[in-house]
């Protein structure tokens, strides 16, 4: 059976910080502790290495920015000549991401990292003219950096923006002075409020975060405008109060909502509206495949549907 080879991989456009980023990782973190490597770049940004400084740590720089090399053929042969222990590709940003996602690796290579970074300043044009290829960006990255942060980022917006595209993604703001930006992320509403009241612009946000940090809402109690999902093949006891959010355009529209244990669910109709008052528990749900939210009613009154159904995640 073939070595594993880890190989690392930092995707983003061109002067998002990919070769700072792979340079730190080597030489301020000492990641390639002497280890034969290998470094495929695949662009030429502005900031460049230095290929005697990478010898000194055994590390051999391979330029690569013609998209017919980067094959499955070029990396096999890349294995053989250089036989690494240890992978670092810097992933041209203009290239689709399946071209090396569903790449055939030498054998033993193995992405065990996918690191993307964003160039905060440009990030929202960049959504707004190029957003499939912005998104192709971190759609897949265990970890997104967003590069040259200060505090006039709207980091709670630009992380969901992540996380509507890629829920596991851990996001990480590195000021202009290369220091990680740690402060807590503020929430739009009252969570020590007696009762979290949540508008329709509170809503997707409340949603991700309560599924993401849904230990700190045991015991919270939570009110918001509802839509009913209550189909006859429910198990009974139960419906889900929640909402239809758009996450980027109209064609990725998806209903979002916790379990609600309720023992008169037969008394509201599906796709009816209510206005629901509940405590939260947090507790095992197979629906959540672990444990998450589970709303239990204090009140629920007959509600109008809203002028816009949608809620958003921004």
């Amino acid at each position: 059976m073939a070595q594993e080879i880890p190989v690392y991989l930092f995707t983003g456009f061109m002067d998002s910080g990919k070769t700072t980023l792979v340079k730190e990782t080597l030489f301020e973190n000492g990641f390639a502790d002497g280890e034969k490597g290998i470094i495929i770049a695949c662009e030429d940004g502005d900031e460049e290495y230095d290929v005697e400084k990478l010898s000194s740590i055994n590390m051999e720089l391979i330029t690569m920015d013609d998209k017919s090399l980067f094959t499955s053929e070029k990396l096999k042969e890349l294995n053989s000549i250089y036989k690494p222990q240890q992978v670092f590709i810097e992933y041209n940003g203009t290239w689709e991401m399946e071209h090396i996602l569903d790449a055939e690796l030498p054998e033993g290579w193995l992405i065990v990292q996918n690191l993307a970074t964003i160039d905060t300043d440009t990030f929202e044009m960049y959504m707004n003219n190029m957003r499939t290829m912005m998104q192709e960006q971190f759609f897949a990255a265990d970890v997104v950096i967003f590069n040259r942060s200060d505090d006039n980022t709207d980091r709670g917006k630009f992380r969901r923006m992540v996380k509507n595209i890629n829920r596991k993604a851990q996001v990480v703001f590195e000021r202009k002075d290369g220091t990680i930006d740690e402060r807590p992320i503020e929430l739009p509403f009252d969570i020590n409020a007696d009762v979290i009241e949540l508008s329709d612009a509170d809503y997707g946000i409340w949603y991700m975060d309560a599924t993401e940090n849904y230990k700190k809402y045991d015991g919270k109690k939570v009110s918001f405008l509802a839509y009913v999902y209550n189909p006859e093949k429910l198990k009974k006891g139960m419906f889900v109060p929640g909402r239809f959010a758009m996450t980027c355009c109209i064609e990725d529209v998806t209903f979002v909502g916790f379990k609600c244990k309720y023992d008169k669910e037969q008394e509201l109709p599906h796709k009816s509206w209510i206005h629901i008052t509940a405590e939260i528990h947090i507790e095992f749900a197979r629906e959540y495949r672990g444990k998450g939210p589970v709303l239990y009613p204090i009140s629920i009154t007959k509600a109008e549907a809203p002028e816009d159904e949608l809620v958003y995640f921004n």
